[in-house]
Formats: C-alpha cells, structure tokens, sequence
C-alpha cells in the first residue's frame, strides 16, 4: 500500500495532466474502499489547488478534498487556490473553484466571501454557461443553510451580498440556458423548503435553532422571492414550458409556493416576521390573485394527463393539491390530482412513494366534492391496509375517519334543509367493504389495521363533540371546520347520530381476541358509555308530547338495541377483562323495566345474561385471568352488581344468591368478602323499603 500511496504523490508531483488526472482517480477509488488518504489528500492541495492546473485535475482535487477531513492550515491553503482560481482566465477552472465552497467550513467561509465578493458576483454575467451553471448551483446550496443565516446574523456586509446574490439567483431562471435556469429554479425551491421546515426550531441532530434575528433574515429573503416570482410569473411558466420535459419537475414547487403565499395572504405574514422597513408595494386585488392561481392551474394541469413521468405526475398532483386550497380554488383542481395520483397507484408504478401517494390523497380528500369523497372512501381503506408502516396508515385512517363523519354530518344536514338525500353517506355504507366487514367480524385476525380503524373512527367522533374552534382562514384545515359548523348548525347533539352508527358498525370487536390489546376495545365502550349518558335510554323512550324529536326517539330506540345486542354477545367476549368492562359499560345504562321473561330462567333475557357472565368473572380460576389483573376485574363486577342489585327486585334476588356463593368461596378475599357482605345488606334493604331504593343519576 505504502508503494502505490507514493507512486500516486509521485504522478501528483508530476506536471502531467493525464497522469495527475489518473493518480487522482486512484486516490478516489482507495478513499471509496475505506482507506486513510489523508497524505495523498495534503499532496493534491498543494500540487493542484494551490497550484495552476487543468478544470479536470482541479475538479478531481476537490473531490478528493471532500472525501478526507483537512487541517486549519490546508483549508488557508484551499482557500488561496481558490482566490486564485476565481481571477483565472479560463471559465471551467473557475467553475469547478466554485463548486468547492459548499464544502469550506464556516469560519472560512465568511472570510472569502468577504474578499472574493466582486469576482462571485462577476460569475453571473459570464457568457460561460458552465460557469453560470455552477455559481447559481453553489450559492443556492449555501445561502439557504444554517450556518450561513448565522453568519449574516453576525456581520451586515455579508447580509447584504448574500441578499444581492438571492436576486441573481432568481434572475437565472429565466436565464437562456436550460441548465442554468433549471438549477435557479431548485435553488430557490430550496430555500423556501428550508424556510418552511425552519418554522419549527429542530433541537436535535446538525440543524441550528434559528434564532429572532435569523428568521427574520430567512423571513426577508422568501419574501423578496416570492414578490419576484409572483411579478415575473407569466416569462417564468413560460421559461419553464420550453425546458426539457425531464427537468420541468424543478420548476412546479416554486412557482406553486410563491403564488400560493400571495393568494392566500401568507406572504404578508412572512414579511411581518422578517421586520422590514420597506414600504409594501401595491397590494393585489382580490380578482389578480384569482386570476394568477387559475393561469398556474391551466399551465400545469395538462402534465397530468399527457406526461408518461410518474414522479412528474406526482409533483404536479401534490402541488395542485395545495392551490386547490387557496381562496377561490375549486375542488375540480383536486379532482383532476387526487384522479392523476391515484392512476400511479393503479397502474403500480412509482412505487417508492405508496406512502407519499395515499398520504397525499387522505390530507386532501375534504377539497374533493362530496360525490366524489363517498366513491373514494372505499378504495382508500383497501390502500391503507396495504401501507406498511403502522405511523402512516394511523395518520392516513384518521384523515378518512374525520372527513367520513364530516361527510355524514353534512349529508345529514342537507336533508334536513330539503336537499335530496346522497346514497352511500352514512357511516355504515362508507365501510360496509366485504374485506372491512369480514375483518371486524373476524375474532382471532392477526391484523392491526381493525384497532386501528376502531380507534380513529371513535376518536373522530370525540373530536366533533368538541366545541368548535374560532374560524381561521388559513391552512388546509379551513374547509373541515367550516363543513362541521355548517354540518352541525341543526343542533349540539348532531355529532352522536353518527357516532351512534360507528357504535353499531364496531360492535363486533367486543368479541375480539387481540393477543392481550385492549385499546381498541376501551376506545369503543368510553363512545358507547358517553352516548348512553347522553341519551336517557334507563328511563325509557321519550314521547313527542314529551318535547323530544321523532329523531330523538329512533335514536334513543337504537341505542337501547344495541344495548340488548351487546348483553348478548357477552356470551361471546374471549377475555375476562373484557367481559368486564362490557358488563360495567351496560349494567348502569339499560333499561331493565319491562323486560320480564316469560319465564324465571330465560336463556335469552338480558338481566340473566347479565348475571350469569358477572358468575363467570367471579368464578374464573382460569390463568389467564391472573395475569390480566382478576382484581380489577372483580371489583368492576361488584360495583355493578351493587347497581343492578340496588335498582331492581329481581336482580337483587338473582345477585344475592351469586354474592352469598362468592362470599364462602375461596376464591374470594377479605376486602371481597367485606365487600359483598355490605353489597347484600344494601340490597336487602332496598328489597324492605322499595320507597328508598337506589336512583342513578339520570332519574334525579
């Protein structure tokens, strides 16, 4: 090794071209093999960086140079060489002198931007396009970063070179040669992506916290650019359409955030945060940013339907996306997107972006129409299931949820107003799929997708029982919230008709065997406790001449069915715990009176199926119920027997005999004997002063 390390420094030290070139080429391919090159690294500073050589051996040199790590005194020495380079005469040695600034460290950074400011800013106007193409590319990788914010934080004169720079960059889009223009377009893009994911301080890894002042100096230059790229909107669509179609894709984010900010007002914002002095110009009026947003839809529409790029189509549908949004955007401008995206999935192809693609969709899917959101939900849920990480299809499933029972709540509404009834809108027909129904009817699926559906569908429903928030005008939540207050204008309690159909659709996960998960299941009866709270379905149904609505009575009439159908799959539920939780979720809330069997042991009479599973769980000596905690689940049972036993005769006559065989088992403590020694006197005396029985809280 040591004999090939000095061959190489000895062709390095040679003026050959070719040989140097060669040599250096070697260096790469040990560095690439994990070898320490730090010699050779020293030797290619001082033969070709410091010294005049060819734009090929220079270029290879600062390859070289980044695969290594370099001492203070070497990066003085790059520094020179590069100083050196910039007055070249020849331009692709200027040009490769360049590219070799994104890798100086800072603090040499703003030494030679200082004294090499005149010769950079000179780079812009060269008739080179290779040199052009490799200042924009270079300054437009380093302005945007952390460090060089600081920088310009710290020293004025730099602030403003580096915001002269911004302009040049941004003129460079409408630059003659493809390259060039290409290249401004990402740089600009770049910035304003860094800007966006600035707004958020990250703590962690190599980003900086952005200070005031830096947001400020961020805040500024965004601004300048996207008040340039909204003036020069029409030559730069019009740039971009003659650029090849591969590089189209650099041009779409620009100018889609630019005009987005001014549409939506976002850049009046940006501009308070940059803390200008400078006079705003001449607001636009309403009708021009209308107009700007409809020429950038009709300029990029037609690459949905007629480019064969599948990552073309993807950029241009998710950009479109986002000007759908804005006021005045139309939720054809989604249709055509979300239509295009889906096609990718369709048709398999760009399959790197699965994630990306149903991301995109459910984010988006309140813009669509309501039609359109009704024949979607469907295929959506079969896409989710697909999706391999369990982040993504949680945050993908409570998109559909949310925006399921927003389209419920509306529908509802529109009814209600005289409006002709949409088909398919109710929770149930929105995930009535075979695949779903099967799943949530399943007892021993592997699958977590049915949790997670149960879940997000009940925290959705707590979500709307939530006071509404003020109205905000931006942001892409806007449009839900002014759907909920439309949909829910009616009454407070419109939200529990469709979390009553998500009770009735869900039902089936009672009887789930989820290997020890109980989330789903938790979720599922606190929704179902709370509508029974909400509805007084103990007391029995209300009349109209009562006050309440015809409404009213259906749903109070389907809760209390459900209630029975729920007491009957007790029967059915494969863990103790759960037993337990379901008996305490209906013991208190179902209506008991009227519902004598015609005779005492009636298998299919709630209170004896009720009594038998509290047996059940008194009595369970099975090992399973140790490890989940059989305490707890004692105690539920009781309490609940004390309620039951507390307000009806004959559930007293029935518990009284399970707590007598409880209290002289051996499966039964001393805090559970007392326990149900005090229960038995409680009914006991209930049972000898009907007068004074317990009440709940609902008959007071």
């Amino acid at each position: 090794m040591d004999i090939l390390f000095a061959q190489i420094q000895a062709d390095l030290h040679s003026n050959d071209a070719l040989r140097q070139s060669s040599a250096l080429l070697l260096a790469l391919q040990q560095s690439a093999a994990g070898r320490d090159i730090s010699v050779i690294a020293k030797s290619a500073v001082e033969e070709i960086v410091a010294a005049p050589a060819s734009a090929v051996c220079k270029k290879l040199a600062f390859d070289l140079i980044r695969s290594t790590r370099l001492t203070a005194d070497l990066w003085e020495s790059v520094s020179t060489g590069i100083r050196s380079d910039l007055r070249f005469p020849d331009p692709d040695v200027t040009a490769a002198a360049l590219s070799i600034l994104a890798a100086i460290p800072s603090y040499a950074l703003a030494k030679l931007i200082s004294e090499c400011n005149a010769e950079i800013s000179a780079c812009f106007d060269s008739p080179s396009d290779n040199l052009r193409f490799s200042i924009t590319e270079t300054l437009g990788c380093i302005l945007a970063r952390d460090d060089l914010v600081t920088l310009c934080e710290n020293n004025v004169s730099i602030l403003d070179k580096v915001s002269a720079w911004w302009f040049r960059i941004a003129n460079n889009m409408l630059d003659k040669s493809d390259n060039v223009s290409k290249v401004a377009f990402e740089s600009i893009g770049r910035l304003f992506q860094e800007f966006d994911s600035k707004r958020m301080s990250r703590l962690a890894g190599d980003k900086l916290v952005d200070s005031e002042n830096s947001l400020a100096i961020r805040s500024n230059w965004v601004s300048s650019m996207v008040d340039f790229v909204w003036k020069k909107r029409s030559a730069l669509m019009a740039r971009s359409l003659i650029l090849p179609v591969e590089t189209f894709r650099a041009t779409v984010f620009p100018l889609v955030y630019a005009v987005k900010a001014v549409a939506s007002g976002r850049v009046e914002v940006i501009k308070k945060l940059s803390k200008s002095s400078k006079e705003n110009g001449g607001v636009d009026s309403t009708a021009e940013k209308l107009v700007g947003v409809s020429d950038l839809v009709t300029h990029l529409a037609p690459f949905l339907a007629s480019s064969l790029d599948p990552a073309l189509i993807f950029d241009v549908g998710i950009n479109m996306l986002y000007l759908a949004d804005v006021p005045g955007g139309k939720p054809e401008w989604a249709s055509e997107s979300i239509i295009a995206i889906l096609t990718l999935w369709d048709r398999q192809e760009f399959a790197s972006a699965r994630e990306g693609i149903v991301r995109a969709v459910v984010t988006n899917l309140h813009l669509l129409d309501l039609h359109m959101q009704v024949s979607l939900f469907k295929r959506l849920l079969v896409m989710v299931r697909n999706l391999r990480a369990e982040s993504d299809r949680m945050h993908a499933l409570a998109c559909i949820c949310r925006t399921a029972l927003c389209v419920d709540l509306f529908a509802k509404e529109s009814v209600r107003r005289g409006q002709k009834p949409l088909a398919g809108t109710d929770i149930a027909s929105l995930f009535e799929d075979a695949r779903i129904r099967d799943d949530l009817n399943s007892v021993s699926s592997k699958s977590l997708f049915r949790e997670e559906l149960v879940a997000t569908l009940v925290e959705s429903c707590f979500q709307l029982s939530l006071p509404l928030p003020e109205q905000k005008n931006s942001g892409m939540e806007s449009r839900v919230i002014g759907a909920l207050t439309y949909g829910t204008g009616y009454g407070a309690l419109n939200w529990t008709e469709p979390a009553l159909e998500v009770v009735e659709v869900c039902r089936p996960c009672v009887k789930w065997d989820c290997d020890g998960r109980t989330y789903a299941i938790d979720c599922y009866l606190k929704l179902l406790v709370r509508l029974c709270h909400i509805y007084d379905t103990r007391g029995g149904v209300k009349k109209v001449k009562d006050g309440a609505s015809q409404d009213q009575i259906l749903n109070e009439t389907r809760l209390q069915n459900l209630q029975r159908n729920l007491v009957k799959d007790l029967r059915e539920v494969n863990t103790p715990r759960i037993c337990a939780r379901l008996i305490w979720a209906i013991s208190e809330q179902i209506d008991i009176e009227g519902l004598d069997p015609l005779l005492a042991d009636d298998p299919e009479d709630p209170l004896n199926i009720i009594v038998s599973n509290i047996h059940k769980v008194l009595f369970n000596i099975d090992s399973s119920a140790n490890t989940t905690n059989r305490l707890q689940d004692v105690q539920a049972v009781l309490l609940c027997a004390q309620r039951l036993g507390s307000r009806h005769p004959r559930a007293g006559q029935l518990l009284t005999k399970e707590l007598e065989e409880f209290r002289n088992s051996t499966l039964a403590d001393s805090v559970n004997k007392h326990q149900s020694r005090f229960i038995l006197q409680r009914i006991k005396y209930v049972s000898s002063h009907p007068d004074n029985r317990q009440v709940s809280y609902k008959e007071l």
